[in-house]
């Protein structure tokens, strides 16, 4: 992992390390470089999730990638303005990226441009909000009747 590590830090040199784990961390501006190079030339086939972060002052995307060939795991995250929080997807390397950034989309109101279909995925079109923001209070939900 140690080399894997290097090689992206010359090829990307605003990365850098979170304290004590295998996690990355980029400019947003060059994620979707940095994981087709992973994918390409790493050997990290799998993208195995995608999960948004809410710090209350910005937002993060954190990409679990893993190697099959290596089985070697590793994270890479970029963090986000909160007032407009926006990141190339990375939808065209790995299918699966696809319903990961339509669930952030959905539940945090992040955009990931270049999309090929952002669109709610586990809310109705008409929900109004992002239900896993830390400013999403219990008034914003609506009560289902009783069956």
């Amino acid at each position: 992992m140690a080399d894997a590590i290097a090689t992206l830090k010359t090829k990307f040199p605003a990365i850098t390390e979170e304290a004590n784990t295998q996690c990355l961390i980029l400019e947003s501006k060059d994620i979707k470089n940095a994981c087709r190079f992973l994918k390409e030339n790493l050997s990290f086939e799998q993208l195995a999730c995608i999960s948004a972060i809410d710090y209350k002052d910005k937002f993060a995307i954190a990409y679990n990638l893993y190697s099959y060939t290596t089985r070697e795991k590793i994270t890479l995250k970029v963090f986000l303005d909160k007032n407009n929080p926006s990141v190339e997807s990375i939808t065209p390397l790995w299918s699966a990226a696809n319903w990961h950034e339509r669930e952030a989309f959905d539940m945090m109101g992040i955009t990931f441009t270049g999309h090929p279909d952002l669109r709610r995925i586990l809310l109705p079109d008409d929900w109004q909000g992002y239900p896993l923001r830390k400013e999403y209070t219990n008034e914003n939900f609506v009560r289902m009747p009783s069956i």
